[in-house]
Order: structure tokens, then sequence, then C-alpha cells
């Protein structure tokens, strides 16, 4: 009320997908993604400003293979973490007509931890081949390129649900793993495996990641670039830094 900001954009989350999944973190996940969410919109309800809550297509089933709609309805969270976005996205809606929600996947940028950084990491300490799924299919979020779109949203009126991945076609992790080495002049094997022969994780993981993202294009907003060309540039900044 003191700063009265014409949006919020809310980016804060419980992200740690197998953590989420442990007893002792789940009353933790739900206040932090749903009701530390439901907080926000009621403060934007309040002084009447827009808000922007980036979400996950963790809300999905993550079954079939067809995109997923940004107003589809056919909600089924494979975990706790998905289940704890679509309780925020509800929170949302249930309290604001100014929204937009705006889901992302396999995300990425020169802050925090990301699959990229991971495999560099790995190659850095000397290995000559890894296993990589490929049996999960999506499409990167570069970070930098999601906050240009982000801003271009809080300048309009045009609220709703919304997708906003890179462009660039669909791609399996097995895929992104092989282009980050070939990028990064790396010489590191990709040895492709599915889900069920890597094994490891607590939480399931969404086999169909994939997100339209045409109605960003029919409301007037800019795509985000190839994920090729996110990568490029994410190098580029980050390799820069390490030297």
């Amino acid at each position: 009320e003191l700063i009265k900001p014409d949006a919020v954009i809310h980016c804060g989350a419980w992200t740690a997908v197998d953590d989420a999944e442990d007893e002792q973190n789940r009353e933790k996940v739900k206040r932090i993604n749903e009701t530390g969410t439901e907080n926000i919109a009621q403060a934007c309800k309040k002084i009447d400003c827009k808000m922007i809550y980036i979400s996950t297509d963790y809300v999905f089933s993550g079954q079939g293979d067809k995109p997923w709609q940004p107003d589809c309805k056919d909600y089924s969270p494979l975990n706790v973490y998905g289940q704890s976005k679509l309780d925020g996205e509800k929170a949302v809606t249930r309290n604001l007509d100014k929204y937009f929600i705006v889901r992302i996947a396999w995300v990425f940028g020169q802050n925090g931890k990301n699959f990229i950084k991971t495999m560099l990491s790995l190659a850095d300490k000397g290995y000559k081949e890894l296993k990589v799924v490929d049996d999960q299919i999506g499409t990167p979020t570069y970070t930098y390129d999601l906050a240009r779109l982000l801003v271009d949203m809080v300048e309009s009126e045009k609220y709703g649900y919304y997708h906003a991945t890179n462009e660039g076609g669909y791609i399996s992790w097995a895929d992104f793993a092989e282009e980050i080495f070939a990028q990064a002049g790396k010489n590191v094997k990709v040895n492709r495996v599915t889900t069920q022969q890597y094994g490891l994780s607590k939480a399931k993981r969404p086999f169909n990641s994939r997100l339209d993202k045409s109605k960003l294009v029919e409301n007037g907003f800019t795509p985000l670039p190839d994920w090729k060309d996110a990568l490029q540039r994410f190098l580029q900044t980050f390799l820069n830094q390490r030297r």
C-alpha cells in the first residue's frame, strides 16, 4: 500500500521437485507455493494492481503427445510440486481479474542451478559419456527472454493464461544435452535412456511438457526466440564470466 506498484511479478516458489515429496517438507511447500501466492494476490487486489504468476507445465498430467493449451483445464499434477503450483494458480484466479498466469518449462538463466550448468560441470569433471533421458519432451525457457515478454505483458491488459517457452520445436533432454556440448565445444557422448532406465527421481516427471504458445501471437506478443539461439547467448555470457 505504501509503494502502490502497477504490477507484481511473482516468481518466488519452492522448486525442489524431489524434496517436495518428503513428508516433512509438504506443509512448507504448500505455505510457499499456495498460501504465499494467495497473500500476494490479496495484496494486489487491495491496491487494484496487475499480477503475473509464473507457473509450470507440471500442473498437467504429462501424458500423451499433444501440446497443452494454455486454457486447458484438464489438470492432473503428477507430484506434490505440480499440485502446489496448481493451487497457486487457483489462488490467483479466485482473488483477481487482472492476472497473467504464465507457464514455463525447463528453465535456465545465469543465476541459480540449471540443466546446462550441470552438463557443463560434468564435462569439466572429465566425464566422456553421460546418460540422459530421451522420452521426456518439451522446450527450454531462457529467463532473459522470458523477462522481456513479462514486461510487455504488464504493459497490456490482455489477461489470462499463457505458455511461454522458447521457440524452435519440441526436444528431449538428450537433444538438449547434445546441443549444449556441441555449442560449448565439449567432447561428451550422450547415451540416450528412458526415464525408467535412468531411475533416481523421487517425484514423477512429465513425459509430455509440450506447451502450445500460439496464444502469445494471437494477443500481439512477440514469441521468445529459438532455444538454440537462447542457448548460444546464455553460453556466451556464462562462459565469459568463468574466464
